[in-house]
């Protein structure tokens, strides 16, 4: 059971929540209730609650002292969230460069308010967990960088099938089981981050990306995605295309635009494609959604695709036609393709010397691709731009094709050099990431195409890869570590034949046999009883 916490100085309060609903129906056990800040210190230190409801005002220890606390202490565990009066507005803002989820007015409070707020905050912890469990078990790199990765193929079209993209998604967990979805793209504009020193300016972008999440989290079901510290997409869903409110969605871009700016003092500028009916049509309100955004300013900042008219259109830079060789130099490491692929693309801009949206709109989206996609991305790409004054987010600033042909140049120049050193690193590094995942999955139904997909590599590529690697066909090393394992179930777990073929998924007992009689030259059964007759198994016995 998650453990909670409630923590207010208004008895009434404590009662209300506790008894607002059926925490047991949520796997949820309240552990105490606490009158103050410093009272619930001590009983988080002791009992260790993963979700904390916490009042902002209170004596002796206010809740985001409480928050700040244990943030520095304990980390992204436990996570808040908090109740909030109208007059208490601005308080919210310190409150979300803390882990704080969610915030409550409490005149609003009710049921429905508090299980929603209470879902997400799960979800933190299950994104914590799964993070967590990666982390500790080397299975693969942190699930966010899956994630970001995962979004950045969908928003893209740079799925090689709809099975890849179905494999994906599963292992991530995120459900696409809606029949509409509308794309959105946009920026964070600041007249005084310039004048901030670097962590203050990530605290100023990541605070408001996380309002920006919440709040459209509150009209409409939608992933929200960083593309970078300036620009995020957000793909809503609805369970028909009927259903779909595009009113709605304009509606919550707008209070956005309005709350992040009342709090953090930035603005910002979004525009939305069409209505698409498939996941994997998403790329197509995407790209309406950026040419939209072209036309956003502080005046109108939510532009939706639809009121474009013709002549207006400006056209994005379509990044599906290097679809191929981009994916195959940021998954491969290949620095031959990614120098000719961007040298096509340099002199495809060049040959359109007034098409200067096209070209940093490109640009653009090379650019979250290799911050997504490559690892340790952004910190290969500020190496690679540390002479520019605004790193590698110079490209913004750049004013003419001119310009930000010499910015590709120098991304083209610097990246193939950076992949050229760490490619050996990189490839090891993918194999061990592979190896340590099928341990994880070695009760699954392991397959080339299904690994493969997970880690968003075309079998081809892993099949050559782990071969060269560990000098071994990738079958065949699942198969010795199915094989390892079953020996550990039959004798140490006294498994039946069957139990270990199904345990570890073979289609029958018989085909298990017949696998492990290949690797060991006896059958299970005669491999056991071999074991059972050793001198040391009798001494035990």
């Amino acid at each position: 059971m998650i453990k909670l916490l409630i923590v207010d100085d208004e008895p009434l309060v404590q009662i209300g929540i506790k008894s607002m609903l059926n925490w047991q129906t949520l796997g949820i056990e309240v552990c105490g209730t606490a009158m103050n800040g410093q009272v619930a210190l001590d009983m988080i230190r002791e009992y260790q609650p993963e979700i904390v409801i916490t009042d902002i005002k209170m004596p002796i220890m206010n809740g985001l002292e409480l928050a700040k606390t244990c943030r520095d202490e304990m980390g992204a565990v436990p996570v808040f969230i908090v109740l909030t009066s109208y007059e208490e507005f601005q308080l919210v803002r310190e409150a979300l460069s803390y882990q704080v989820v969610d915030y409550l007015i409490k005149l609003e409070l009710d049921a429905d308010s508090l299980t929603t707020s209470v879902r997400r905050a799960l979800a933190r912890l299950e994104e914590h967990r799964t993070s967590q469990a990666f982390k500790q078990s080397g299975g693969r790199p942190l699930l966010q960088s899956y994630n970001d990765k995962f979004f950045m193929r969908l928003l893209h079209n740079l799925f090689d099938s709809r099975q890849q993209f179905e494999i994906q998604a599963k292992d991530l967990k995120l459900d696409f089981g809606d029949a509409c979805y509308i794309a959105s793209h946009g920026e964070i504009h600041s007249d005084t981050a310039s004048q901030m020193d670097t962590a203050k300016q990530m605290n100023l972008y990541s605070s408001s990306l996380q309002m920006i999440r919440e709040i459209l989290g509150k009209y409409t079901p939608c992933y929200v995605i960083s593309l970078d510290k300036l620009h995020f997409a957000v793909i809503t869903h609805f369970p028909t295309m009927e259903n779909a409110d595009v009113g709605l969605i304009r509606e919550a871009q707008l209070n956005a635009c309005s709350m992040v700016h009342n709090y953090f003092n930035v603005w910002l500028t979004m525009g939305t494609g069409s209505s698409v009916d498939d996941p994997l049509k998403i790329s197509a309100s995407y790209q309406e959604a950026r040419q939209a955004l072209n036309l956003a300013d502080r005046e109108n900042p939510v532009i939706p695709f639809s009121r474009i008219t013709e002549e207006s259109i400006r056209n994005s830079f379509n990044i599906t036609l290097f679809r191929e060789p981009l994916t195959q130099a940021f998954e491969e490491f290949d620095t031959d393709v990614l120098y000719q692929t961007m040298t096509e693309i340099t002199e495809l801009f060049s040959s359109n010397p007034h098409r200067y949206l096209q070209a940093v709109d490109g640009a653009c989206n090379i650019l979250y691709l290799a911050l997504s996609l490559l690892p340790e991305g952004e910190e290969t790409l500020q190496e690679i731009f540390c002479a520019y004054p605004d790193g590698y987010r110079s490209i913004y600033k750049m004013k003419s094709v001119v310009e930000v042909i010499q910015w590709l140049n120098t991304f083209r120049d610097g990246l193939c050099d950076a992949l050229k050193n760490r490619r050996k690193t990189y490839k090891d590094h993918v194999v061990s990431n592979v190896q340590k995942y099928i341990a994880n999955h070695i009760e699954d139904r392991l397959t080339l195409n299904d690994i493969a997909a997970v880690f968003g590599l075309s079998p081809n590529y892993l099949s050559a890869l782990f071969k060269k690697t560990c000098n071994l066909g990738f079958t065949e090393y699942i198969t010795q570590k199915k094989v390892a394992r079953a020996k550990t179930l039959l004798l140490e777990h006294d498994y039946k034949v069957y139990e270990v073929a199904d345990q570890l998924g073979f289609e029958s007992a018989f085909y298990f046999s017949k696998v492990f009689k290949k690797v060991e030259g006896v059958s299970p059964r005669e491999y056991v009883q071999s074991r059972i007759q050793e001198p040391d198994h009798q001494d035990k016995e």
